[in-house]
């Protein structure tokens, strides 16, 4: 008989890090070439400021997003949003897969049974994974905001550059 741990229960967690981060960037989108702080996107999407400023980071580190300091400072979108891909995103901010399986701690004994079956669903969640990510690839930031109505007057002004940070 193969029993599954409580590990196994939480192989599919939902993350709302994706989903943040593109409310936000739709929202950097929206008002462009303003740049605006993270209380100022925080309030618009309705999330916590602290947790956003986490997620508006790792955009920046991923140069998606450019951070400026200073009076004029805030978060601007550092691309079109016809060249950000949602797989792009989805990797600045997941810290791990969307399926992942970690099989280090499930037996202190390894079966055969155990063991074919744990490389049964490595296999699949990676499978599952590799098209998650080629079909988020396909999907622009620009595409989700004319998918859900959201204009930006400036938009076609946004182009790659780099900001100078003060």
């Amino acid at each position: 008989m193969l029993h599954f741990p409580q590990q196994i229960k939480n192989v599919m967690s939902a993350s709302t890090k994706l989903s943040t981060s593109v409310k936000a960037l739709c929202y950097l989108a929206e008002k462009y070439p303003d740049p605006k702080t993270s209380k100022e996107i925080a309030k618009s999407i309705d999330v916590n400021a602290s947790k956003l400023r986490q997620l508006l980071s790792l955009l920046s580190k991923n140069e998606i997003i450019d951070s400026r300091q200073g009076i004029n400072g805030g978060f601007q979108l550092k691309k079109d949003p016809n060249k950000i891909h949602l797989q792009k995103i989805y990797c600045a901010v997941e810290e791990r897969k969307a399926f992942h399986l970690d099989v280090s701690n499930l037996h202190k004994r390894p079966t055969d049974k155990s063991t074919i079956f744990n490389n049964y669903f490595l296999n699949l969640f990676s499978d599952v994974q590799i098209d998650i990510e080629n079909k988020m690839r396909k999907i622009t930031l620009s595409s989700i905001m004319k998918q859900l109505e959201i204009e930006s007057i400036n938009q076609p002004n946004i182009k790659t550059k780099k900001v100078k940070k003060r």
